[in-house]
């Protein structure tokens, strides 16, 4: 992959079934000062309190916090999506939380926070799509590609379910194959 000159100004990564094990291993080798926020978006039941803020912070060197409403979005911060909401950019700062209804059967939708980072931060945005089992992701991607933001997909052999991947791989033109275990190699390369 030829670096692109631009500089990251947001990664947002998207996953389902069998992604929880790629985003913890990735965050347990970051580097604390990335430059730039990442946001999860993870599909998950919705419970009265989440766990999963908690459990990602035990391997994680960078702050982990679940979004709420009007959440001011910081560099170098870990940012999840809570369940039962989708998730849109108003600006490069701040995020808004929205009940609507599901796309692609899943609330928070991959497609909705990846499509309202792209017409936000357009050319300096980076989707990554990780493991699941249905096509949630694949149109956001598009949209990421066609504002001129990157596109990494988790390669589907090392995908535990490799739907989603193998989906986004066949319909969109991608920046990058990654393998779960070079991932945080290649954002902590980034400028």
């Amino acid at each position: 992959m030829e670096a692109k000159d631009l500089k990251t100004e947001l990664i947002v990564i998207g996953g389902s079934a069998g992604s929880l094990q790629v985003i913890l291993e990735t965050i347990k080798n970051l580097n604390g000062d990335l430059g730039f926020p990442i946001v999860l978006v993870l599909h998950r039941k919705a419970q009265a309190e989440s766990i999963l803020p908690k459990l990602l912070q035990q391997f994680s060197t960078i702050d982990v916090i679940e979004i709420e409403d009007k959440t001011e979005i910081l560099n170098n911060k870990i940012y999840i999506v809570p369940s039962d909401y989708h998730l849109l950019f108003e600006s490069r700062n701040v995020v808004s939380l929205d009940g609507s209804e599901k796309m692609n059967y899943s609330r928070p939708s991959i497609d909705v926070t990846f499509r309202s980072a792209a017409e936000i931060f357009e050319e300096s945005v980076i989707g990554v799509l990780l493991s699941g089992a249905n096509s949630d992701g694949v149109e956001g991607l598009k949209y990421i590609k066609k504002n001129k933001g990157q596109v990494w997909i988790q390669d589907p052999e090392t995908a535990d379910v490799d739907y989603m991947p193998r989906q986004a791989i066949q319909n969109v033109k991608y920046d990058l194959i990654v393998r779960p275990d070079n991932l945080a190699n290649y954002i902590n390369e980034l400028k």
